[in-house]
């Protein structure tokens, strides 16, 4: 191990500029006023390997859509379920008969017959994957069970639990672009949108039950849940394109009677031939607080010769690969045990992708955030719906242009609370024989150190690719995993070398 002796002052700045929050391995052994105080670097040696993400929670408002095959990792499709929101107190306008002068003179009395006019679904999109030429087609089906508000959904779900083939409501052919809406029409909007017709039958059921509850007193939103579970949508053609639809909504039009907003007297035409009539609608829409779920089908075969390879490590999005990295613990407990511990650096460094940007006409480009998470909180962190505490979890964003590097600054921290967890996990057994907590591989409770160790994955951390969520302040509100399109090559594997973890320290003596 190399050692060097750094200027206090030059550390005390580096201290500050990496992590206020630093920490001690052997506070309870430091000596007293006359101590010396001396600033040390050194090095140690962290080994990673790729490892399959089959499974990953799938909580998002975006949509997913379409199919896209790489050379590298194959094919992958996207398709996904979702609730449409009704809200509390729905109701359609009044029907307004030219024969009844009751409802002439009823403002609220809109609707020209009772009969809707078209039912669509809109599903609007500001990014996308792949070629915006591709020729694709979608199908809409309706569900025939609820998704579980309760339930944690993951990327394998599979649809055919929640929908029947037969129940097919609409197809329709798209491209990402759609060339026959003129630009400077599309100009007007920051977004795309694939406009579906659903069965007009659809929209007269719903206008009717709502017409039905409110006659009877009810609300119709439960109603209206109840008759109307939800929506799959897949892809059944094209591949080349992945839609990023991050608005879904069901309208249901109909035809009104345009009149004056103060006296509310119907208009004519303006030949004075016939009243003025216009189409409104009622807006059935998928929200962050309704159950929504992405399916995700890849070449698995592909992604697990990936995952064997040992000359480097990956990440790969969605649902396919990790990189799990083994921190040296043990080389803590042993070399600095006495030692005020300051800054923990840990630096994930890419392959140039450049190869691949040149061969292939739409090249994956590498997740933008990562986070560094304990292996053993891997899973919870998303399904707890946590934000990074700078303790076990960090996130970083990937230098692309200077470095093509992922640059975690100073995880003293989650070193700090390994090396805590170990000691307590050692007195536990010391006092109970046990830890009752912890089973091991034979489904027991775990009665040494070694195997408290190898069942909590004490010193794995994982590499997860990430997309955040931030509010009107640029404050991170939310992290998800990353289900976008994506990959990267990373320096390390079982053989194809190290990473450098680079600890600062300060030793204090007599």
């Amino acid at each position: 191990m190399k050692v060097k002796y750094l200027l206090l002052a030059l550390l005390a700045v580096a201290f500050v500029a990496c992590d206020d929050n630093t920490g001690s391995i052997g506070l309870d052994m430091f000596p007293g006023s006359d101590q010396n105080i001396n600033g040390k670097s050194t090095t140690f040696e962290v080994t990673t390997q790729s490892q399959l993400a089959e499974n990953v929670f799938a909580k998002t408002s975006v949509g997913y859509l379409g199919k896209f095959t790489d050379p590298n990792f194959g094919y992958f499709e996207a398709g996904f379920l979702a609730q449409l929101h009704c809200y509390e107190g729905f109701t359609f306008p009044a029907y307004c008969d030219l024969d009844n002068a009751a409802d002439v003179a009823n403002p609220n009395a809109l609707m020209t017959s009772n009969e809707i006019y078209r039912t669509e679904l809109r599903l609007c999109y500001a990014n996308y994957f792949g070629d915006s030429l591709t020729a694709s087609r979608l199908s809409v089906y309706e569900l025939n069970k609820n998704l579980d508000k309760t339930a944690a959904y993951y990327t394998s779900i599979d649809p055919r639990d929640y929908y029947d083939s037969s129940d097919l409501l609409a197809r329709k052919a798209y491209t990402a672009v759609d060339l026959s809406i003129s630009d400077s029409i599309r100009n007007l909007y920051d977004f795309d949108w694939v406009t579906v017709t659903l069965p007009n039958s659809l929209g007269q059921e719903i206008l009717e039950k709502s017409r039905e509850a409110e006659a009877n007193g009810q609300d119709f939103a439960p109603i209206f849940m109840d008759m109307f579970k939800g929506i799959y949508v897949k892809n059944d053609y094209g591949d080349g394109t992945v839609l990023y639809i991050s608005q879904i909504e069901m309208n249901v039009i109909y035809e009104v009677y345009i009149r004056n907003s103060d006296s509310g007297e119907i208009y004519k035409t303006y030949d004075e031939t016939a009243d003025s009539t216009g189409y409104s609608y009622r807006s059935f829409v998928a929200t962050k607080e309704i159950i929504q779920a992405n399916s995700f089908k890849s070449d698995e075969n592909l992604i697990k010769q990936k995952v064997d390879e040992t000359e480097w490590t990956y990440l790969k999005t969605p649902a396919g690969i990790y990189t799990q990295a083994t921190l040296p613990l043990d080389k803590f407990e042993e070399e600095l045990s006495q030692d005020t511990l300051n800054v923990v650096n840990l630096t994930f460094t890419n392959y140039n992708q450049s190869n691949d940007q040149n061969q292939y006409a739409f090249p994956m480009s590498a997740p933008a955030y990562v986070l560094l998470v304990r292996e053993k909180d891997r899973e919870n962190f998303f399904i707890n719906n946590e934000i990074n505490d700078n303790i076990t979890s960090y996130f970083t964003q990937q230098n692309a242009i200077y470095t093509n590097q992922y640059v975690f600054s100073n995880i003293s921290q989650l070193v700090l609370t390994c090396l805590a967890e170990k000691k307590a996990a050692i007195v536990e057994l010391d006092t109970f024989g046990e830890i009752s907590t912890v089973l091991g591989e034979n489904g027991q409770p775990v009665k040494t150190i070694e195997e408290w160790q190898t069942a909590t994955q004490w010193d794995k951390v994982a590499l997860i690719p990430i997309s955040l969520v931030f509010d009107t302040n640029s404050n991170v509100v939310g992290i998800l995993n990353d289900l976008q399109p994506g990959y990267t090559k990373l320096k390390g594997g079982l053989t194809g070398g190290t990473l450098d973890l680079n600890v600062i320290y300060t030793t204090f003596s007599k």
